[in-house]
């Protein structure tokens, strides 16, 4: 059984054990002693001549597993490696050889720490990653000023001593888009050194212990130097990826860049994005990044500038506040603010534009009002009026302007509802007609596709079979929710918010996916692990009661 299974049991009993007093785990039945095998001979070895039969090499006899056969399969991360079949073939056919003291030596190619520490980072993460494809980005025209701020203080340098630049800001107010065009700004003149984008809804893109691998290893694909540096150290000790943070930083930036030249590599002063850091898994673990990094802008021991965003969340704003950090910090608010009207205006016309050059639908569709009240609704939140242009494009609707007019007919209802300038409590609203919108026949299995999304790190042919459906109906099925989930070669949120929501009792209401909902189809759950656990290991296991 795949190793994710795993992970998936373990969540899902994580969040049973809410709801649900935990049962006493029965005692396994000692395992038998293990044979006794005879020493190794001493040297010298002397290999005895062959004949024309070779002799087989004896096997050791492997300690009884507690594992299924089809776990015993999976390769574990620290796992020790059976010895190279070379070393076994390497002295094939000879005879009358005596070695005293001997030693081999085994040379990696080169490259091999590299292609280690990639399989250690985040790929998924970097901002042109194919996994992110089309990334949020700010529209033509729009977020200039933020834009230029963040672009101007990594260009100027002037202030060593603030090398930490930390945008922070509500949901949906356009942080990612900032981050992701500041990035897009850089790249092409060489003053990108790398990028991380958080997402908490996608299990590749939110691990604390894969930061640093991941920066190490985008330096390393931009400074022959330290690649070269960095290649060997992995060769000579691949566990360095799995250090704990203050040690990956020390070990894979600092000690690989005193062996660089730093005014030849054109490393100094390129900047590293990390954007969503409270997406990071654990509030522990993203202030210690923040430690960290601070630490050694303190001590100058890398040439970096660091973009650090983030929401305003009380772990993350008491790290950046502490005596020690913050005089190396420099600060930007970015609020949701009616300010940016004109910028929203902006998006929409030329939003529509699209959908009537797609649709071949009249020019003065749609009209003055109806772009004014959508501006008024987005009161300045990014998010919402995206969501609200992809809620209109949906394809598996009947049509833009059926979209729009239920648009329109729900912010003149919910404004009635919601007080004036409060469109993070608006979303919401929309969120809930997006899933009310969803067919009745097919919304519990809408449910239950993000239920098993939110638990677990599966893929679309696991989760689609946990539900008795073919890959056809599972897109199918997901199609409804597409103006907030995508499904291509793999599944995407276009934003975090929408499974919160989704998880949440009090905001989501009867539609929320966990309490009842997780408890009343656990049963089913249990019940297709059972199957999945016979079927891969062909024994019958005893189905949970």
């Amino acid at each position: 059984m795949p190793e994710h299974f795993h992970k998936f049991l373990a969540k899902l009993s994580r969040y049973f054990d809410r709801f649900i007093a935990p049962s006493q785990p029965e005692v396994p039945a000692p395992l038998p002693p293990l044979p006794q095998h005879p020493p190794l001979p001493s040297l010298p070895i002397s290999l005895p001549p062959q004949h024309h039969t070779t002799p087989a090499v004896p096997s050791t006899i492997a300690p009884p597993s507690l594992m299924p056969p089809a776990l015993a399969r999976v390769a574990l991360p620290f796992a020790p490696s059976p010895p190279p079949q070379h070393a076994l073939e390497m002295f094939r056919n000879a005879h009358h050889l005596v070695f005293y003291n001997p030693r081999f030596n085994e040379s990696s190619p080169t490259g091999s720490g590299l292609k280690d520490l990639f399989n250690y980072s985040m790929p998924d993460a970097f901002y042109n990653s194919s996994a992110r494809y089309p990334p949020p980005k700010c529209h033509l025209g729009t977020r200039m000023d933020y834009i230029a701020l963040v672009t101007n203080w990594a260009l100027e340098g002037s202030n060593r001593e603030e090398s930490i630049l930390w945008m922070r800001g509500p949901f949906g107010v356009g942080k990612s888009a900032v981050a992701q065009s500041c990035a897009e700004a850089l790249a092409p003149i060489n003053k990108l050194a790398a990028t991380l984008f958080f997402s908490r809804s996608n299990a590749d893109r939110d691990d604390p212990r894969r930061v640093f691998t991941s920066i190490a290893y985008q330096i390393a694909t931009k400074c022959p130097s330290f690649r070269e540096i960095i290649d060997k150290r992995m060769i000579e000790d691949p566990a360095l990826a799995t250090m704990s943070l203050s040690t990956q930083f020390e070990d894979l930036l600092v000690h690989p860049l005193r062996g660089v030249n730093i005014a030849r590599s054109s490393l100094d002063g390129r900047v590293v994005i990390i954007d969503g850091l409270d997406e990071c898994r654990g509030t522990a673990e993203q202030c210690e990044i923040i430690r960290v990094i601070a630490a050694s802008v303190h001590r100058r021991t890398t040439p970096f500038r660091w973009f650090i965003t983030s929401r305003p969340e009380n772990s993350i704003i008491r790290a950046m506040n502490s005596v020690v950090i913050s005089p190396v910090i420099s600060r930007i608010e970015l609020p949701v603010s009616r300010a940016i009207d004109h910028e929203i205006l902006l998006y929409l016309t030329d939003e529509f534009i699209k959908i009537r050059d797609d649709h071949s639908l009249p020019e003065l569709w749609p009209s003055d009002g109806a772009l004014a009240l959508l501006v008024e609704r987005g009161a300045g939140l990014w998010i919402y009026v995206v969501t609200m242009i992809r809620f209109i494009k949906d394809e598996n609707s009947l049509g833009p302007e059926h979209q729009l007019r239920i648009v329109l007919e729900f912010a003149k209802e919910v404004s009635a509802k919601v007080r004036a300038n409060n469109p993070l409590a608006e979303m919401d609203f929309f969120y809930m007609l997006i899933m009310q919108q969803v067919p009745p026949k097919i919304r519990t299995t809408v449910r239950r596709i993000l239920l098993m999304i939110s638990l677990s790190v599966l893929g679309m042919d696991a989760i689609a079979d946990a539900l008795s459906l073919s890959i056809e109906q599972f897109r199918r099925t997901c199609a409804s929710i597409q103006s907030v989930m995508a499904v291509d070669i793999s599944i995407r949120f276009y934003h975090t918010s929408f499974l919160d929501f989704m998880r949440d009792p009090r905001r989501s209401k009867e539609l929320c996916i966990m309490g009842d909902f997780l408890i009343e189809w656990r049963q089913e759950l249990l019940r297709w692990l059972h199957e999945v656990c016979s079927l891969s290991t062909g024994t019958v296991f005893p189905l949970p009661v």
